[in-house]
């Protein structure tokens, strides 16, 4: 089984799939990545050598930003934007969408789920 950066690769995938199971690699950086390394992006990731993926270890850890410290980066990137008091930043604190997104109906994804607001009372006895 083929281990890199702290994540058990899936056996029977192909390895440009395969590397896209680590958090900072998709299939573009995956594709650039197998190229750098000479490898073969159809072949099945448990038909890789110790060499192979020797070679893909090296690349990824002298090259690109995966895993903890790419979480890390982007928590401090968001921390700092909250510090300074940016649209953005404020955007985050509140847990609405930052880009822009209408919030009337939609973005219950960022909101949560829904809470019914009890609409207002007419005061008894006027007219």
């Amino acid at each position: 089984m083929a281990r890199l950066a702290g994540i058990d690769l899936p056996k029977n995938k192909k390895a440009f799939i395969g590397l896209t199971y680590i958090f900072g690699i998709g299939r573009t950086t995956s594709f650039k990545i197998l190229n750098q390394a000479e490898i073969d992006p159809d072949k099945k990731v448990n038909e890789l050598t110790e060499e192979e993926i020797a070679k893909i270890r090296e690349i990824i850890t002298t090259e690109i930003k995966v895993e903890g410290a790419l979480r890390s980066e982007i928590n401090q990137n968001i921390k700092r934007l909250m510090d300074i008091g940016s649209y953005r930043g404020l955007r985050h604190r509140r847990g609405l969408p930052v880009r822009g997104q209408r919030t009337r109906t939609n973005s219950r994804t960022r909101k949560g789920k829904r809470r019914t607001v009890a609409g207002k009372k007419k005061a008894p006895g006027k007219k």
